[in-house]
């Protein structure tokens, strides 16, 4: 007889435990007995069926069947991942993009459990898309943003039926704002200031109805099931949007207590994983197309050659920014190679390269007519030291024009101080092409393309630190250089700022300790990576389970991601990606998209087996409605000129329909359990821009005019409608399902 083991026999106590009544069931028996039925006790069966895992019952029909054991049926049971609208979530708050973010991190990787939405089996996903699609907008679902064809518009008049309200396009309407319709209203303009606030029933999503929506978007309802909103980042303050891809790609580092503390600029820590990499020093210079979309005016050096010299010739020629026109460009540099130092004649491990680095900043006075727009500013004094602090140049210069406006509170220049000056721009121009600027020097200095216009000279070697250390909340703004120096320097500049002005010798040290500060730390060190990282890098800390591996008995495989986007995706936010793929219109994205998931046979640019996690855009919408209205780059420019031309005289619904068709097909080619996120990053931009730059022309020619000469107010009615721009600009909407 084999070995029982440890058993013993129950006492009747502990068998009458196991087997007393529940209030339930005991409620149901006594149901049951009035009825002249006695209901199954469901708890006698399992406890039964555990006992006798495998024993042969009758079934109603008299015949034998095997009874299951209760971890046979949970196996059993349906473990397909979901991702849906709950309706025991109560919402505060937008959903923001952070929190899409944090929904792909938790699929894939550490991210917080997501309080917003239900996630059933979370860790059967095994890839995720997030699709941005700029130009979608919640008011094309509920019908303030007319999709119909100009033909169904007139038979619609002529049978006397107007388009549909919200109410009858969706479930529940949604109560974005209108700027355009809110300055029609009268009252508008009269109404005082207050920020915007959101109804409780704008957090929750809404269902979408097939027979509901537009001819266009009625796909959308087979893929998802709710249309969230889903709010942008930005500053309420100072009425600004951040960034939406940053939002997605870029995760925080979580702060400590110590530092949330704090107020103000403060020494940035370095994160538990930050390690210093020693950079040398022309690894920071500033690209041809970084320096064009800054508005500096190129060397010659940066367009000899090329397929647009002739063009940066006439543009040049068109400013008066010629040589015939008093400019003057640093001499014996015919390309870029001009600059290179052979490594022979370079000490190793040197940060320069064998360069000469000069640190350089101007002041300026006004010297146009009081009232003229753009004011005229010229050169008043030039600080120049070199990458030992040594001061090399300080020069007071005297204008050709009178000066009609010293700036003193900025530029801290006197009527004393220029006195006795006797240099002219002239005479500085001369001293620095021949004895201070040479084909190996490397200007530094803080938005340099003004000091270089005052100077009316050109150089093609410039590291600017206000692209070093970009500002946190993205472009286009930019961080001061006083900012800068508290922060990273610890140190206080420009204190005379709106008083006695600023000190070129001061602010020019300041760069250069900035540069240095750079090289020693690494190309990341003073960019988002310092306060958060790559998604992508973040993923690439965990590796696929088992499942997912392509070689089930090999070493650990980390998770990839990939980008797949117009133009060039491996510059910018895609760097960090393991995969990139560029493409020219929306539907090589498409194709794209599947070629990332699937994997190449060849493993030529996708490794076998595909990627984990894909960052894709759609911009056919984006350019057709004029949203897509500045690039970074010559040939993002040019896809965005040729897209707009090629889609100038289709129609509105006919772009959203190919675009939905497009995502519909991402969809369709989508392996099971995968994740497919879609939002449009942000809702109309427009107004915003519109009132941004409004803002920015007031505030220039505010220094300069007299409040009656300004040819655009700002009073609180246009803050009012900034502001109002910028909340309906923060709300885009998103769409979320598993396949």
């Amino acid at each position: 007889m084999p070995k029982r083991g440890n058993y013993r026999k129950r006492s009747r106590d502990e068998y009458d435990a196991d087997n007393r009544l529940g209030m339930g069931q005991t409620v149901a028996h006594l149901k049951g007995s009035t009825q002249g039925s006695a209901p199954p006790d469901e708890d006698g069966d399992q406890l039964e069926s555990k006992r006798n895992s495998h024993t042969d019952v009758l079934d109603g029909s008299g015949e034998w069947q095997r009874a299951e054991s209760h971890s046979s049926k949970k196996r059993k049971k349906n473990n397909y991942p979901s991702i849906s609208h709950s309706s025991q979530n109560r919402l505060q708050t937008f959903v923001k993009l952070g929190d899409l973010q944090n929904l792909v991190l938790y699929l894939l990787a550490d991210g917080p459990s997501p309080q917003w939405c239900a996630v059933r089996h979370h860790t059967s996903v095994r890839k995720v898309v997030t699709l941005m699609v700029p130009g979608l907008e919640a008011g094309m679902f509920d019908g303030s943003i007319p999709l119909s064809a100009p033909q169904q518009e007139q038979e619609k008049a002529t049978a006397g039926t107007t388009t549909a309200d919200s109410s009858e396009l969706a479930e529940k309407p949604s109560n974005t704002s209108d700027l355009k319709n809110a300055s029609e209203d009268s009252s508008y303009e009269t109404v005082k200031y207050r920020k915007p606030q959101a109804h409780p029933d704008d957090y929750y999503p809404n269902k979408l109805k097939h027979d509901r929506l537009p001819a266009p978007l009625k796909p959308v309802s087979d893929m998802f099931e709710h249309i969230w909103p889903i709010k942008t980042p930005g500053d309420d303050k100072f009425a600004k949007m951040h960034s939406p891809m940053a939002a997605m790609l870029i995760s925080p580092i979580v702060k400590t207590r110590e530092e949330k503390k704090g107020k103000g600029p403060r020494p940035p820590s370095e994160s538990r994983n930050w390690k210093n990499e020693r950079t040398v020093i022309t690894e920071f210079i500033a690209t041809t197309a970084e320096l064009a979309e800054e508005g500096y005016v190129l060397h010659p050096a940066h367009y000899n050659g090329t397929s647009f010299a002739a063009e940066e010739t006439a543009k040049r020629e068109l400013n008066k920014q010629t040589t015939a026109d008093g400019w003057v460009d640093t001499p014996d540099i015919s390309s870029l190679d001009s600059g290179v130092i052979p490594d022979k004649d370079v000490e190793k491990g040197s940060l320069l390269a064998g360069r000469k680095i000069l640190a350089m900043d101007c002041e300026m006075c006004i010297t146009s007519p009081s009232g003229t727009t753009p004011a005229v500013f010229s050169l008043t004094r030039i600080s120049i030291i070199d990458w030992d602090g040594q001061v090399v140049m300080d020069d007071f210069v005297k204008p050709e024009q009178p000066i009609t406006d010293y700036l003193t509170p900025y530029s801290g220049i006197t009527p004393a101080k220029l006195q006795n000056v006797t240099t002219t721009l002239q005479d500085i121009q001369k001293k620095l092409t021949s004895d201070v600027l040479t084909p190996q020097t490397i200007l530094v200095g803080h938005s340099l393309n003004a000091d270089l216009n005052a100077l009316r000279l050109t150089h093609p070697f410039i590291i600017d630190t206000a692209l070093l250390f970009p500002h946190p909340r993205g472009p286009p703004l930019k961080s001061s250089l006083k900012w800068l120096a508290q922060k990273y320097l610890s140190r206080e500049i420009q204190k005379g700022h709106g008083s006695t002005g600023h000190d070129s010798v001061e602010d020019a040290k300041a760069c250069l300790d900035l540069v240095k500060q750079k090289c020693e730390k690494g190309k990341a060190w003073g960019t988002s990576e310092a306060s958060g990282e790559s998604i992508f890098k973040r993923l690439g800390k965990y590796n696929r389970p088992k499942r997912d591996k392509v070689n089930q008995v090999g070493d650990d495989e980390p998770r990839i991601g990939a980008v797949v986007d117009w133009g060039e995706p491996s510059r910018g936010y895609g760097a960090q990606a393991k995969v990139t793929i560029g493409c020219e219109s929306d539907e090589q994205v498409v194709a794209g998209i599947k070629r990332a998931m699937e994997g190449d046979d060849d493993e030529s640019k996708v490794p076998r087996g595909g990627v984990d996690f894909v960052f894709a855009r759609l911009r056919e919408l984006e350019a057709h409605r004029g949203w897509w209205n500045r690039s970074k780059t010559l040939d993002n420019g040019a896809l965005r000129d040729n897209t707009t031309i090629n889609n100038d005289s289709t129609s509105d619904a006919d772009v959203v329909a190919r675009t939905v068709a497009h995502v519909q097909k991402i969809y369709e080619d989508l392996p099971p359990c995968t994740a497919l996120i879609v939002f449009s990053g942000s809702g109309d931009p427009r107004d915003l821009s519109e009132m941004q730059s409004m803002q920015q022309k007031y505030k220039e020619e505010f220094r300069v005019k007299k409040w009656d000469e300004l040819s655009v107010k700002w009073t609180d009615d246009e803050e009012q409608k900034l502001r109002w721009a910028c909340d309906n600009a923060r709300r885009g909407i998103g769409f979320i399902n598993v396949k």
